[in-house]
C-alpha cells in the first residue's frame, strides 16, 4: 500500500498561512450567517454536479469547495498565496477590458472578488456572478452586501450556463481553468464564445502556463487535481479554437496570465468597404 507523500503546501507554507489568518475573525464571520437558509436560497436542486467537480479535493479541502469552510477560508488565506497581492492580480483582468460593458459574466467567481471588482469598474452595467458551490455564492452575496453593489449570484456550470445566446458584452473567468480537466476548460471558452454578443471580450486570468510547465515544483504547491493538464495547454490556442479572433496573452509578475479574446462582429457589422461601382466613364474600384 502506497502511503500519500504531504505536499509542499502542507510541510512548508500551511503552517506559516495559517499563523498569519485570524481564524477568531473567521469563526465570527461564519456565525454571522444563516448558512441553512442562505445556502438552500442560492442552491439550484435540479443541477447535477459533474464527476470532476464533486471526485476532487481542491486545495486538499476535504468535500472541495461544497463546505461552510471552504467558503469562510478562501478569501483570508487567498491573500496570502496569490502573489504578489491578491487584488493588484485580480486587477489586472479588469484593467484587460477595453470596451464599456454593459452587461457582465463572471465565471467560476467563487467569493466573488473579481465579480466585485468589475462592479466597482462598470458601476452601470448589469452584473453576474455563476458558481457551482452555492457555499461560496453566500459568501459571494455578503460581501457584495457589505460593499453595497448590486450583484445577482447563479449557481451553475461554467461550460452549460442556460443564459441566452449574445447575452453578454463581457465574460470573464478569475483561476479557473487551473481547477478543469482541459477538454472542460475549452467547453467553457465555447460557452463564452456563444454568450458574448459580437465584438465582445472574454477575458481570461489565471496561472502562468509556461512558468507552471517549466518550474514543476510551482504545481506541487497546492493539492489541485487539473492543474499539470492545465499547464501542458495553451490558452491562446484554446481561445482561437473557440472562435475568438485578437487573442493576446500577457504575463503578470512571472506566475500569472491574463488572455482576452473578441468574439468577431457579424459581416454586416465590420467597417464598410467600397465595391466597384459603374459610372459613365467606365468603372472604379475603391478599397
Amino acid at each position: 500500500m502506497t502511503t500519500r507523500q504531504a505536499t509542499l503546501w502542507e510541510r512548508f507554507l500551511s503552517p506559516v498561512v495559517r499563523s498569519l489568518v485570524d481564524e477568531e475573525a473567521m469563526v465570527r464571520l461564519s456565525q454571522r450567517i444563516d448558512w441553512e437558509t442562505e445556502v438552500a436560497r442560492r442552491c439550484d436542486r435540479s443541477l447535477i454536479y459533474p464527476e470532476y467537480y464533486r471526485s476532487q479535493n481542491f486545495h486538499g479541502v476535504e468535500g472541495g469547495y461544497l463546505t461552510l469552510g471552504a467558503a469562510v477560508s478562501y478569501d483570508p488565506i487567498t491573500q496570502y498565496v496569490l502573489p504578489p497581492n491578491e487584488t493588484w492580480v485580480r486587477q489586472c483582468a479588469v484593467e484587460a477590458v477595453r470596451s464599456h460593458p454593459r452587461r457582465i459574466l463572471d465565471l467560476g467567481c467563487g467569493t466573488g472578488s473579481t465579480t466585485l471588482l468589475f462592479k466597482e469598474a462598470f458601476p452601470d452595467a448589469e452584473a453576474i456572478g455563476l458558481d457551482l458551490s452555492p457555499q461560496m455564492l453566500v459568501m459571494a452575496s455578503y460581501k457584495a452586501a457589505q460593499a453595497g453593489l448590486n450583484i445577482q449570484w447563479k449557481h451553475g456550470l461554467a461550460e452549460r450556463t442556460g443564459f441566452p445566446d449574445a447575452a453578454f458584452d463581457l465574460v470573464s473567468a478569475s483561476l479557473l481553468f487551473h481547477e478543469l480537466p482541459p477538454e472542460v476548460s475549452q467547453q467553457v471558452l465555447r460557452e463564452c464564445f456563444r454568450l458574448l454578443k459580437p465584438g465582445g471580450e472574454a477575458i481570461v486570468l489565471d496561472g502562468n502556463q509556461t512558468t507552471l510547465r517549466q518550474n514543476p515544483w510551482l504545481m506541487e504547491v497546492f493539492e489541485e487535481p487539473y492543474i499539470g493538464d492545465y499547464a501542458e495547454g495553451d490558452l491562446v490556442k484554446w481561445m482561437q479554437r473557440a472562435g475568438f479572433e485578437a487573442v493576446d496573452s500577457r504575463e503578470y509578475w512571472w506566475i500569472h496570465q491574463v488572455t482576452r479574446g473578441v468574439k468577431p462582429l457579424a459581416v454586416s457589422e465590420r467597417e464598410p468597404s467600397f465595391e466597384a461601382f459603374s459610372w459613365e466613364g467606365g468603372s472604379i474600384a475603391l478599397a
